[in-house]
């Protein structure tokens, strides 16, 4: 199983809207840059995500798992980008800020930290269980 780190505006799609969605999830769509695009076609059925808050909060909320993996993302007129469906499956008890990633120096290669600006990232298992840890799932 691959780990992943989705940030989204919690103005726009927020935890709480996330576990509303319930079982059914919801689709993880208009990620128009070319890694992300990468990583959303690497997605498999199953695989889990960190779900974090970027500009307000800057912290990771909860885990979320793909429900479906890579279509087409029909928000794209251009036809080249993809979108997968994921649901919310736990949220952290302790919400692991931006600041406490940059501050524990296992986290140090973290591509929250090196690759900020990215929409959807990879995850490696070392990274996974320490940010799980610090978030007391």
């Amino acid at each position: 199983m691959a780990h992943w780190l989705y940030k989204s505006e919690p103005f726009k799609w927020s935890w709480d809207m996330q576990v509303k969605a319930g079982a059914k999830g919801t689709h993880w769509d208009g990620v128009r840059n070319h890694l992300a695009k990468q990583q959303l076609l690497a997605m498999k059925k199953g695989d889990r995500g960190l779900f974090y808050h970027s500009n307000e909060g800057k912290e990771v909320v909860g885990i979320v798992e793909v429900i479906k993996e890579a279509y087409p993302d029909p928000s794209d007129p251009s036809g080249k980008f993809f979108m997968v469906d994921i649901k919310a499956v736990k949220p952290f008890k302790t919400p692991v800020t931006l600041a406490a990633v940059k501050a524990e120096p296992r986290l140090q290669e973290m591509a929250l930290i090196k690759f900020s600006r990215l929409s959807v990232q990879p995850v490696s298992d070392e990274e996974w269980d320490i940010v799980c840890g610090m978030g007391g799932v």
